[in-house]
């Protein structure tokens, strides 16, 4: 992708999926990097309840889905400035489902956290979030990950994952592209009026991934019951992302 926008190496995917506000540049760009994905399918009659009225549900063969994705953080800066002092490397989780609004797929979040309460606390002004400062640390050892909250309650989590496959882009019409192939985020004003923010990056390079879960209460603080403990796994070691403003999802 070239500084305007424009796409060049997202063809395996259609329009749809990266349709973004028009005339709007890119404000915002970050690396992340050791990603894990846990999976879990959930009813769909259960989440329902839980989303904005003004969002629809996404579902893969009639189940709901949410995931908890745990990651590093390492780049921040906003566009045409150099990166942000004193917001580099560090990590954060958010829990989200999948949501559509006018046929366009996306990703609702029921919390994120970071551990930089600058970037924490930026993210839910500017962009409407419930985004949230935890104290976390991050440790990589070989092709390990220990990743954990420095004190343990609802909102820690603390567990070790690592790669276990070679790398591969999800297959087209496959649960794993339903997934991860997500090119926007969704959230709503006081009025309960949807907002959109697009984000446009790579298609995610994932490796199956094994994992060991110490401490994971996230489900439970969010009343979500998943159809299996027994989550999916995905890992990307790096993708670096441009971000869009908040826009009005009835306008563009």
């Amino acid at each position: 992708m070239n500084e305007h926008g424009n796409i060049e190496i997202h063809k395996p995917y259609d329009n749809q999926k990266l349709r973004r506000a028009p005339h709007l540049p890119w404000v915002m760009k970050q690396t992340w990097s050791d990603i894990l994905f846990v999976h879990y399918p959930v009813k769909r009659e259960l989440l329902e309840r839980l989303i904005p009225k003004a969002l629809t549900l996404d579902t893969f063969d009639g189940y709901g889905w949410v995931t908890i994705v745990p990651y590093l953080t390492s780049t921040m800066r906003m566009k045409g400035l150099p990166a942000i002092p004193g917001m580099q490397s560090f990590p954060g989780y958010n829990i989200r489902t999948y949501v559509t609004f006018n046929g366009k797929p996306g990703v609702y979040f029921f919390g994120l956290t970071a551990a930089n309460w600058i970037s924490a606390n930026m993210a839910k002004i500017f962009f409407n979030l419930p985004y949230y400062y935890v104290a976390m640390n991050f440790r990589r050892q070989g092709n390990r990950i220990e990743f954990g909250g420095e004190t343990i309650g609802e909102d820690a989590l603390i567990c070790q994952y690592k790669p276990i496959t070679e790398k591969f882009l999800a297959r087209k019409g496959s649960l794993d592209e339903w997934l991860v192939e997500r090119y926007c985020l969704y959230t709503t004003n006081q009025k309960g009026e949807p907002l959109r923010c697009d984000i446009l990056h790579q298609p995610w390079l994932l490796q199956k991934a094994e994992a060991s879960f110490f401490h994971n209460e996230l489900l439970s603080k969010y009343k979500i019951l998943p159809e299996s403990t027994d989550p999916i796994l995905h890992f990307s070691n790096k993708v670096v992302v441009r971000i869009w403003p908040l826009v009005s999802a009835n306008k563009y």
